[in-house]
């Protein structure tokens, strides 16, 4: 059986290079298309621009600037997006996020993978 991430094509938006290259390599080892990684947010948003997308992975923090207009870009585009962050259990972050799926650092590889995986079940599924 085919994995419901086989050929989706997911961005990586993260700007710690040996996390984003863990990220990388499971998302490829799913059969993902790996869109990035991208480190800053005026690369994300460029790329949002320039690509179709099924799902995105999100730090919030890059390099002291916040994602969130990359995040509502995506957003408005229709495409899921799972935020990773340090910050994931401040009330602020929470609330800005509305019930976006949100899951705080170091990264469990394994929860990354089963939130995409529900985030992208096909709609006859």
């Amino acid at each position: 059986m085919t994995s419901v991430l086989h050929g989706r094509r997911i961005l990586i938006v993260e700007d710690d290079v040996l996390l984003a290259l863990e990220l990388e390599d499971m998302l490829q080892e799913a059969g993902c298309e790996v869109v990035g990684p991208v480190a800053q947010l005026k690369t994300a948003l460029d790329v949002i621009d320039a690509n179709p997308l099924d799902a995105a992975l999100m730090d919030l923090n890059l390099r002291g600037e916040l994602s969130y207009p990359a995040i509502d870009a995506l957003r408005q585009r229709g495409v899921p997006v799972i935020v990773a962050s340090g910050y994931a259990e401040l009330p602020s972050v929470r609330q800005k996020l509305d019930g976006m799926p949100l899951l705080g650092k170091p990264y469990d590889l394994e929860r990354i993978r089963a939130t995409l995986e529900g985030m992208l079940v096909p709609a006859d599924a």
